[in-house]
């Protein structure tokens, strides 16, 4: 479905990921800032663990297999 390391763009990618429970991993430029699972995203946020993201401020990557 998704490599390990591929950046999530679309609404698709984030749905793909809550429907098979593949975490994703969030960075601030690039630096580390989290790891988890969606648990809902919208145009603006992701949540991920409790915590809204703002999809302009962070980049999200897919890491199956974690």
């Amino acid at each position: 479905m998704y490599y390990n390391g591929q950046t999530l763009t679309q609404d698709v990618h984030f749905q793909d990921h809550i429907e098979h429970g593949v975490p994703v991993q969030i960075y601030n430029h690039e630096m580390h800032y989290d790891i988890g699972f969606i648990e809902h995203y919208d145009e603006h946020y992701i949540v991920v663990n409790n915590t809204p993201y703002a999809r302009e401020c962070y980049r999200f990557v897919s890491r199956p297999g974690y």
